[in-house]
């Protein structure tokens, strides 16, 4: 009787270690994965969480660049009488795109009785363009601001575009999927490392300790 124990128990051993093997396989496999997709990302936020840190020790000189060119008639005829404050016609915006070389299609004008004008604002950057519905005298503006400040300004998402904001949700879920491996494959290995959950410990205490002695 108490030799067939160790047969008994051997069938239920191997689907426990085959789920194990399974499941550490999976963990790896969409560890790795994760970790491909939030790479470069992951490394340009970490530098760009430096240069914001240090925003005011970063020096950087405005370019600003003007430009102007006219409007012709048939096309100001086209800005008479909006009914509020819209889209320019996209006639107008493309002629506009060929004088100054700053494309305002699609975006909110505020309309006044003497002109149009439609601000732009862009990462590392701004521009704006203005329109007098007289003359039809069409002057831009554009402000570049450095590298520094447009990578930044993409770590903020700011004035970055559709795009660029459903990326970062992206690159946002790839990252919380690396960090949930991580944490699940620590938790398989710490049997065998015992200095994992004092680090992780650490990890989570450093910020926490931090926030409540300095932070006021």
């Amino acid at each position: 009787m108490h030799a067939a124990a160790p047969g008994g128990s051997a069938p239920t051993a191997k689907p426990r270690r085959k789920w194990k093997t399974w499941w550490l396989k999976q963990l790896h496999t969409w560890h790795w994965v994760s970790a491909a997709v939030s790479l470069v990302a992951m490394l340009l936020f970490s530098i760009t969480g430096i240069t914001l840190n240090h925003a005011g020790s970063i020096g950087a000189t405005p370019v600003v660049t003007e430009k102007s060119g006219t409007l012709s008639p048939p096309l100001l005829r086209q800005l008479a009488s909006p009914t509020a404050d819209t889209v320019l016609p996209p006639a107008v915006a493309a002629a506009v795109e060929r004088s100054v070389d700053v494309d305002p299609t699609g975006k909110t004008g505020e309309w006044s009785d003497a002109d149009v004008y439609v601000a732009l604002p862009r990462p590392g950057g701004d521009a704006w363009v203005s329109i007098d519905r007289g003359s039809g005298r069409i002057t831009a503006e554009v402000t570049d601001r450095g590298w520094v400040s447009y990578l930044n300004d993409l770590h903020k998402g700011r004035n970055s575009g559709t795009a660029w904001f459903w990326f970062i949700d992206v690159f946002a879920a790839a990252c919380i999927l690396f960090t949930l491996t991580g944490l699940l494959l620590l938790q398989l290995h710490a049997h065998r490392r015992p200095s994992t959950w004092p680090i992780v410990a650490a990890g989570l205490a450093l910020p926490v300790v931090i926030a409540i002695l300095f932070i006021h």
